[in-house]
């Protein structure tokens, strides 16, 4: 069951995120489907910490960027949404490739959504697990 209450596609999705920490991480929107959004960032020099693996912080960038795009596309119109917390659980390193987020619903309601997104290296192998939660206001 399609979930989106706004028009929402990869173009748009990378079009409203031109110039800002998304574009700048190189992270790259790839589907939207019926009820979820997918994205990946690249483990490169942008993105790593000293030891040359993912910084987790750009893990929970992904994660957060995710989930707010879904929340905001599965509000009404006239409805926006903001976060409210999220933590993230870091299972295993990435040192090259790509990290492919895929955020889906877990809870759509009138006043708050909660968002979980995983995240696979290349291999297909879980790196981090990442919950969101949004509040969905008027305006």
């Amino acid at each position: 069951m399609r979930i989106w209450k706004k028009d929402v596609s990869v173009d748009e999705l990378t079009r409203s995120h031109a110039k800002t920490a998304v574009d700048r991480l190189g992270i790259e929107f790839l589907e939207v489907g019926d009820d979820f959004i997918r994205a990946r960032v690249p483990v490169d020099e942008r993105t790593v910490q000293p030891f040359r693996i993912l910084h987790g912080g750009v893990s929970v960038v992904l994660a957060e960027t995710l989930g707010s795009c879904g929340a905001h596309y599965s509000a009404p119109e006239g409805h926006r949404a903001v976060g409210l917390d999220i933590n993230a659980n870091h299972i295993r390193s990435a040192s090259s490739g790509w990290v492919t987020g895929t955020a889906r619903a877990v809870h759509i309601g009138r006043t708050t959504q909660v968002w979980q997104i995983d995240m696979t290296n290349d291999a297909g192998q879980l790196t981090c697990v990442s919950r969101i939660t949004m509040a969905v206001l008027q305006g």
